[in-house]
């Protein structure tokens, strides 16, 4: 299974240390940067996610930013995502058990690297329900058009 990765300049930490934390639990990840400190913009990174979990080429993508909601709001863009951004576990599983989210984002200025691994495990390792959530996650996907 493949994860796109991407982040700013403020979660370049953090998103090593989720990238070695994915990938010593079997995925394979596509990182799409930045790998450097220097100011850049967060919504070519999350468009960058985005796009390659609509494309198919990965099969989710976790994005990482100051907060995590800017970069969620660029991914979200891209048809056919579906983000959550979790600042705690709880919201993570839900979200792939309720919504099928198939982006998650949290804050490299929020939360600390052992809650984000906490939530990338919920978010991971729980799948859809399906059943009674298709309608609703229907209902998400016809408001694209």
């Amino acid at each position: 299974m493949k994860i796109a990765m991407g982040n700013d300049h403020s979660a370049v930490e953090m998103k090593t240390v989720i990238r070695e934390y994915v990938e010593a639990k079997g995925y394979e990840v596509i990182d799409f940067g930045t790998n450097t400190g220097e100011s850049c913009d967060y919504p070519e990174y999350g468009e960058k996610v985005g796009r390659a979990v609509a494309s198919g080429e990965a099969d989710y993508g976790i994005a990482i930013c100051g907060t995590g909601i800017g970069i969620g709001i660029a991914a979200g863009k891209v048809k056919g995502i579906r983000v959550c951004t979790c600042s705690e576990p709880y919201s993570a599983r839900l979200s792939r058990m309720h919504n099928n989210t198939n982006v998650l984002t949290f804050g490299a200025r929020v939360i600390g690297t052992e809650m984000a691994k906490m939530i990338v495990d919920e978010w991971l390792d729980n799948a859809y329900e399906g059943g009674r959530h298709d309608r609703r996650v229907a209902q998400l996907m016809e408001i694209e058009g």
